[in-house]
Formats: C-alpha cells, sequence, structure tokens
C-alpha cells in the first residue's frame, strides 16, 4: 500500500487544506509523505457516517460480527513488514518488539471476535412474569446489554499499534458493535494510514457501511476537541498523559449531553521488596528491576516508577547491585522530541527535590532517554509529594523505609495506580496480607513475584485502576471485559415475544442466560 497521506472518512481519502509531516523519531529527519491537516469538517463527516451506520452495525449477526473482527486482524497481518518498518521510523522502537505488538494487536482482534460469539457479554436476564402475585401482578422483565453508538478513540503514542488505530479501544467498541472513529496520533501517520486502509478493505470485503470506522490525522488540540463534543458521538477511549484526559474528560462533562470517557492517564506502579525476599534475593531482583524500568526506554505505563523497600543490609546491597547494572544499560530512543524533552525536565525535577542519583545508563543522542535511578528516605518522599509524580522514561525512585509501617503508609498515600507489586518469600506472606487491602484501593492489578511491565491480553485482566490510573476505576481497557466500556443495560417489560431480541426469546439457548434468578446450566 502507498501511503496518500489523506484521512479516512467513510471509505473516502481526503485530501486537507493544510498538512503536517511525521518525523524520524531517531534522527528527527521528515518523513514522506506530507500528511492532511483534518478538520472540524472531515471530524463532522465522520462522525455523521458514523450515525448513519450505527444501526445496521449494531444489529448484524454476532456471527457476521467476529468475522469482520477476524477479518481485520487478517487484513492488519498482512501488511507484515511494510508496516513493521513503517513504525519502527515512526516511533524508533525495535523491530522485534514492533513484530510482537502487531501480533498482540490481531490477537485481541480474535480474543474479541471469539467474545463477541460467546454472547456472554449481553448479560442476557429474564424475570418471567407472576400475573397472579399479590398484592400486585409481577411484569414480564427482559434484559439485554446493547451498544452505546460511535465511539471516538484516541492513538496512544506508545503504543503504534495495540493502543492505537485497531488497539484495544477500537477492537472493544467493534466488538460491542459500536462504529469507531479514530483521532490517530500525529507521531506516527504513516503507521495509522496504512492500518486504517486495512480495515477498509475488511469493511468493504464484509459488505459492511463504509461509516462504521473512519480515520482522522492532525496536530491540534482542536481536533480532538471537536470528536469529542460532537453529538453523535457516544463515548471516548483515550490512553496518554494526564492532561490530555483531563482535557477530553472536561469537554465530554461540557457537553449539553455529557459521555463517558475511559482515559487511561498516569501510573507510577509502586513495587514493594518484603524483608524476606530481599535478604534472599537482592542482587537478582536488582538485575530484574533495572530490565524492567528501562524496557522500551521505560515508555511504558506499567513502568515501574516507584519502589518500597525497608531500610537494611539487603537493601543496601539491592542499591548497590542497581548502581552497578545501570551504565550496561544503552540510551534508547524515545517515541518523540516532546516526549524526550518532558523526560529531561522530570529527571530535574526529580533531582531537584533532594533524592540522591544511584546510577545512570549510557549517554545517547539527544533523541534518546539515558536511564536513571534516584534513592531516597521514606521520611522524604512523604515530605515531597512531587516525587510521587510520573515521570515518563526509563527512571525511577527507590524509596528507603523505616519499617513496613511506613511503607503502608507510603502506600496508603499514594494515587490510584493501574498495579502493585509484591516482591515476598512465604515468611512475608503474614506482613504482606496486611498491605493487601491498602493494594486493592490503590490499584488495578497487583502482581506477585514479577515485574509490571507488559499487560497480558486474556479474559481476567484488568489494565485500570482509581483515578488518575485510569478516569474510570471500574473498568479496563485490555481484556475482554473492556468490551463493557461501550455497552448500556435495556430491560423491556412485557414485550410482545413477536418483538423481542431473539436472545432473550423463551427456550433453549446456546448462550449464558440468567432466569428467574438462577443461571442456566
Amino acid at each position: 500500500m502507498t501511503l496518500t497521506g489523506r484521512n479516512l472518512i467513510a471509505g473516502a481519502w481526503r485530501e486537507g487544506e493544510s498538512h503536517f509531516t511525521a518525523h524520524d523519531a531517531a534522527s528527527g529527519a521528515q518523513l514522506a509523505p506530507v500528511f492532511a491537516e483534518g478538520s472540524a469538517n472531515d471530524v463532522a463527516a465522520a462522525c455523521a457516517a458514523a450515525a448513519a451506520a450505527q444501526g445496521a452495525y449494531a444489529a448484524l449477526p454476532l456471527a457476521e460480527r467476529a468475522a469482520f473482527l477476524r477479518l481485520m486482524a487478517a487484513k492488519i497481518d498482512a501488511l507484515g513488514d511494510t508496516l513493521t518498518q513503517r513504525a519502527m521510523l515512526e516511533s524508533g522502537l525495535p523491530e522485534a518488539r514492533l513484530n510482537g505488538e502487531r501480533g498482540r494487536t490481531v490477537g485481541q482482534l480474535r480474543l474479541f471476535a471469539e467474545e463477541v460469539e460467546n454472547g456472554g457479554w449481553q448479560g442476557l436476564r429474564i424475570d418471567h412474569a407472576q400475573p397472579g402475585r399479590a398484592p400486585l401482578p409481577k411484569p414480564d422483565l427482559r434484559l439485554r446489554n446493547v451498544p452505546l453508538g460511535p465511539v471516538a478513540v484516541f492513538g496512544a503514542s506508545n503504543f503504534p499499534l495495540a493502543f492505537s488505530v485497531a488497539g484495544g479501544d477500537t477492537a472493544s467498541a467493534l466488538a460491542a458493535g459500536c462504529c469507531v472513529v479514530v483521532k490517530g496520533h500525529p507521531a506516527h501517520p504513516g503507521t495509522s494510514e496504512l492500518v486504517a486502509g486495512a480495515i477498509l478493505e475488511a469493511i468493504r470485503e464484509a459488505g459492511l457501511p463504509e461509516g462504521v470506522f473512519s480515520l482522522v490525522n492532525g496536530t491540534a488540540n482542536a481536533l480532538g476537541e471537536a470528536l469529542v463534543k460532537d453529538p453523535r458521538i457516544t463515548a471516548v477511549g483515550f490512553t496518554g498523559s494526564r492532561a490530555g484526559g483531563l482535557a477530553l474528560m472536561g469537554h465530554a462533562a461540557a457537553r449539553p449531553v455529557p459521555i463517558p470517557v475511559y482515559a487511561e492517564m498516569s501510573s507510577v506502579n509502586p513495587v514493594v521488596l518484603m524483608p524476606a525476599r530481599l535478604e534472599e534475593a537482592a542482587e537478582a531482583l536488582a538485575s530484574a528491576y533495572v530490565g524492567s524500568l528501562s524496557l522500551g526506554a521505560g515508555q511504558f505505563c506499567t513502568n515501574p516508577g516507584i519502589l518500597l523497600a525497608v531500610e537494611s543490609a539487603a537493601t543496601r546491597r539491592f542499591i548497590a547491585a542497581v548502581g552497578e547494572a545501570l551504565p550496561a544499560v544503552p540510551a534508547q530512543t524515545m517515541l518523540t522530541a516532546g516526549i524526550q524533552s518532558a523526560y529531561t525536565k522530570g529527571i530535574e525535577a526529580i533531582a531537584a527535590h533532594g533524592a540522591t542519583l544511584v546510577g545512570a545508563g549510557a549517554e545517547g543522542s539527544s533523541t534518546c532517554g539515558r536511564a536513571q535511578v534516584f534513592t531516597v528516605s521514606g521520611a522524604d518522599f512523604r515530605a515531597n509529594p512531587a516525587l510521587g509524580h510520573e515521570v515518563f522514561g526509563p527512571s525511577s525512585i527507590i524509596v528507603t523505609c523505616a519499617d513496613l509501617a511506613e511503607v503502608a503508609a507510603i502506600l496508603e498515600g499514594m494515587e490510584g495506580q493501574l498495579t502493585a507489586t509484591l516482591h515476598m518469600a512465604p515468611a512475608d506472606y503474614d506482613a504482606a496480607r496486611g498491605l493487601l487491602p491498602i493494594l486493592e484501593n490503590r490499584a488495578g492489578r497487583i502482581i506477585a513475584n514479577a515485574w509490571p511491565t507488559g499487560v497480558e491480553v486474556t479474559h481476567a485482566m484488568v489494565h485500570g485502576g482509581p483515578f488518575p490510573a485510569t478516569s474510570d476505576g471500574r473498568s479496563t481497557s485490555v481484556g475482554t471485559l473492556a468490551i463493557a466500556r461501550f455497552l448500556r443495560p435495556v430491560s423491556y417489560q412485557d414485550l410482545p415475544a413477536a418483538l423481542l431480541p431473539k436472545a432473550l426469546l423463551d427456550g433453549p439457548s446456546p448462550v449464558l442466560r440468567r432466569v428467574d434468578g438462577q443461571y442456566e446450566a
């Protein structure tokens, strides 16, 4: 596929009145072609087409919806090296990482296809009428979840495939029966266009209305604002900065009809090294910690930004081993010049608040992020709230605490997190049990004896957490439960059988339902 630099609006590739350029993340050089800046008119046209297609797409038999998702996966996978090479240029991420990310992208589309066919997400319930009940008869009530309507999705900078045009938000929205309008991330417009072209091929081959999907690229914040404010959009999926997420939440709340924004924003993902485990494996833990915090130039939303340990000889061994491991960590290209600049400023802020540098990785070019780890006492950490802010990149702070009570106090004072991790030996279990209620209130995923970087796409995964990790701590953006964000329940009271949705008719059902309070076998 030859890149055109155009926006995809309901099956038509549109030119723009103004343009922007993509850049090679490693060198800063401009990449061809130039890309059309999306306009308010493009947004309006995409949203109108999505609204027009919504009824037909929502009514599509589940088997056909699942087949479309699988077709999308096949078309994206078929892009192969063309997609990988463009994404490498625009993101600076290595080939192996992006090939893996492409596999994750198509894998989650196929997983959602299975979920659609399973049908359990519909939440089917039937409560039969009891006309003879005294003092008043009971009506016949039947419930299912239905799609919200057209969804706006914002591509993420750090996952140009798995959290972007055909990423988890798009996959779960389409699985729910919602048409999608994507605002592509301006750092990788070529990658976005390639994926959008594959989706268009799938739409046409499946015989679907072309308004099911549109892609609008552009650099202006006003473009995203126009998308969120369009009255035909019913929900928003976003992965990015806290400032960006809060801005979208504000726009969505100020609409005449407010809509939900599912924003994944900010997390430092605390890791607790329990004393017995630290005593037995300080050096091994140090090596794995450095690997986790520097993976992908630290540009993961689950990067271990804060590590807590009780002051001891084992903790000092751990810190020394971290310092020894860091110089071997190469500097890595960061996603954009803006992200690299923000990372540099974040490191400077940590040092300005009195944290001591433990060690640093190798230096690199001006487009690179250099791994750096700092240490600070528990008392100083609690006295400087700014030390608890996320620094997006390959850095972390080791907080040495007086005792486990101080560890607990620091955890209780933290904001909401995507993850919280406990490294522990059996001798630590009693103490860890006391921390679990705190972690449950602070994080969407609690990890034992592993590192938080990496998110498995499964039925039981939660990639979410209390604010500001996400805007709605009841949701997840990864795993099949993500479909619930784009559904709402509808109850049908005394509706004639001839008008009921097929899934709610009496008789045998291939889908698990709750009938008169009991789940069918």
